[in-house]
């Protein structure tokens, strides 16, 4: 993702962007509309007047992605009403499509079992707030409809939603808990991979020790920021990789089934409610099945 502070005013941002990117109008026009280019946090049209002061985050762009199809898919979903909708994700699902993975994922499945979906994200991303990894399992909250999306999003960005996760890493952590604050950006070296790098964004993640074993810890984890990859690569950073992670370690793979990551514990007040919810979901098999090598060893 590129930010870009204004230190000036330069005219219509489509115009701007054109001239900065070196790409078409009507592909900055497609951008925008996908709300992959937002000014100040929020979706605008390609005929904004860009003023001094004002930020502008471009994602980076997936062109074959840019709609998705309903498919029937079975989802575990754990509440639903008018406006959220809490699945539990299954592991190696695909959040949202994007360039060789447009099928298959939980926005497809989303679109078929919902009537609405928030368009705040684009049409490839209809309803989703918040995301995880493909082999991350667990919970996830979806909006119906853009107004319940906005006032989740800004839970997640004011930081008083509660998102507990379960991890079992390599090696034994000694301390009891612990926060790990390191900013997270791109590799230099591997575009795909996200590392701890000087410059990169604020990212805080905290741990407790639930169980030791021979050579691995199983801990929980709670986070304070919502980076890509965050949690892996926050373990991977203190020498105590997920175990199992295909990306982050350079550790023997145990299986195919991914990493030992998974999003126990989710918390918000209801967009229309005011009520505070939370969700708790078990460990999935895939889990369960390596820890339980794990604590063979001991």
């Amino acid at each position: 993702m590129e930010t870009i502070k204004l230190e000036e005013n330069v005219g219509r941002i489509d115009t701007y962007l054109m001239q900065k990117l070196d790409i078409s109008r009507s592909k900055i026009q497609k951008m925008m509309e996908a709300s992959y280019i937002k000014v100040n946090g929020t979706k605008c049209k390609n005929s904004y007047i860009v003023k001094q002061g004002d930020t502008i985050t471009i994602d980076e762009y997936e062109e074959e992605a840019l709609a998705a199809e309903p498919e029937n898919i079975p989802l575990n979903i754990v509440y639903e009403d008018d406006d959220v909708i809490v699945v539990d994700k299954e592991n190696g699902m695909v959040v949202h499509p994007a360039v060789g993975n447009k099928r298959g994922t939980l926005v497809n499945a989303l679109m078929y079992h919902a009537k609405t979906l928030s368009d705040l994200n684009g049409s490839f991303r209809p309803g989703i707030v918040h995301r995880i990894d493909a082999y991350t399992t667990g919970l996830l909250m979806v909006a119906k409809n853009n107004k319940a999306h906005e006032l989740l999003a800004k839970q997640l960005e004011e930081k008083t939603t509660y998102r507990r996760y379960m991890a079992l890493v390599h090696g034994v952590i000694v301390h009891d808990t612990g926060t790990i604050d390191a900013p997270i950006g791109r590799d230099e070296k591997d575009r795909k991979k996200m590392s701890v790098v000087s410059g990169g964004k604020k990212a805080i993640t905290h741990f407790k020790v639930l169980e030791r074993y021979k050579d691995a810890t199983l801990l929980s984890l709670e986070l304070e920021t919502g980076r890509t990859h965050q949690i892996r690569v926050h373990l991977n950073y203190i020498g105590h990789p997920v175990v199992n992670d295909p990306a982050y370690g350079n550790r023997k793979k145990t299986d195919e089934t991914g990493q030992c990551l998974h999003a126990e514990g989710l918390g918000f007040i209801h967009p229309k409610t005011g009520e505070y919810m939370e969700f708790h979901s078990p460990l999935p098999e895939t889990f369960q099945n390596i820890l339980k090598i794990y604590q063979s060893h001991n």
